[in-house]
């Protein structure tokens, strides 16, 4: 990481007060899952798959969808439409995986569909709302709020932290 990265808040430990990262500006791996966008900073995106055959693995956590070879490294798959509370995934053949590592493991957050890297300013940041469901709120480092919808940036460690979470 070069030393002018900056890390979006809640990636790694620390404060997700705007008010902290004036203009700086911050790169987003956009995604889809139903019709809500997402992001997740390019600094926790490692790669992005398709049609990448997932291998299931006994006794696992409900939202943990198995495991996948990435060249030669073994990578945790999640259910991100599980772990949102989101239901199942209508084509789950045609999802796409955004790689993150987190804690020297890696994992693919299983996603709808994967858009532009949108470049933003840090200044637009804001804490995640009070009414957003919880399941989104717990994963949630905070929210921009573009001009037609709302772009809600995924904490990594707490999607990957929370992976024996069971939903119903």
């Amino acid at each position: 990481m070069s030393a002018g990265a900056l890390i979006v808040p809640g990636s790694v430990a620390g404060a997700s007060s705007p008010a902290l990262y004036g203009g700086l500006r911050q790169e987003f791996v956009t995604l889809r899952l139903n019709d809500q966008l997402f992001g997740i900073s390019v600094m926790a995106v490692q790669d992005v798959l398709r049609r990448q055959p997932i291998s299931p693995i006994p006794l696992a956590p409900e939202i943990v969808a198995g495991s996948l070879n990435l060249r030669g490294r073994i990578v945790t798959a999640i259910d991100l439409r599980r772990r949102l509370g989101m239901g199942d995934y209508p084509n789950p053949e045609r999802t796409m995986k955004v790689v993150v590592e987190y804690q020297s493991e890696l994992f693919a957050f299983m996603v709808d569909n994967v858009g532009d890297v949108m470049i933003l300013e840090m200044n637009r940041f804001e804490k995640t709302p009070a009414n957003i469901d919880t399941l989104w709120r717990g994963v949630s480092a905070g929210v921009f709020k573009l001009d037609k919808e709302l772009l809600v940036i995924l904490d990594v460690g707490a999607v990957v932290d929370g992976k024996a979470v069971q939903h119903g």
